[in-house]
């Protein structure tokens, strides 16, 4: 099978033209998309980065970005509560048979996130540590 170096630039390019136009279209239909994070926050985070863009596309092309990380996440967490929550069942399967409202804990979270490579250091709170909550001058004593 012979091919002309000629055919293959000719179809290379075709391709880059409708990938162009495909991107372009796309850039266009987020003008009419609302995004459910607003434009003044992914704007405000943005900026507080160092990156100013007057373009509203891709401002909003961040926030449909960054609405899909956190529904991933947010999906990922609710898989983590139920494998956690049908282990406690199996342990306590009668007394828990009742109850079989799903609650999120930070653990959960912390695991989905820690799939993304975000780890989630968290903080000491009260009930955590006998000594949480203390000044310095309580503790040393």
């Amino acid at each position: 099978m012979n091919h002309h170096p000629n055919q293959s630039q000719n179809h290379q390019s075709n391709e880059g033209k409708h990938d162009d136009a495909a991107l372009s279209d796309f850039l266009a239909s987020l003008m009419d998309y609302t995004p459910t994070i607003p434009d003044e926050l992914v704007e405000h985070y943005l900026a507080k980065s160092g990156f100013q863009c007057p373009d509203v596309r891709l401002i909003r092309l961040v926030a449909v970005a960054t609405q899909k990380f956190i529904s991933d996440v947010a999906t990922d967490a609710l898989q983590q509560c139920k494998a956690r929550q049908s282990a406690v069942v199996k342990d306590k399967r009668d007394k828990q048979q009742k109850d079989k409202r799903l609650i999120l804990t930070m653990e959960d979270l912390s695991r989905a996130l820690r799939e993304y490579g975000v780890n989630v250091k968290h903080p000491e709170y009260f009930a955590d540590s006998p000594s949480a909550g203390l000044d310095d001058a309580a503790r040393d004593e």
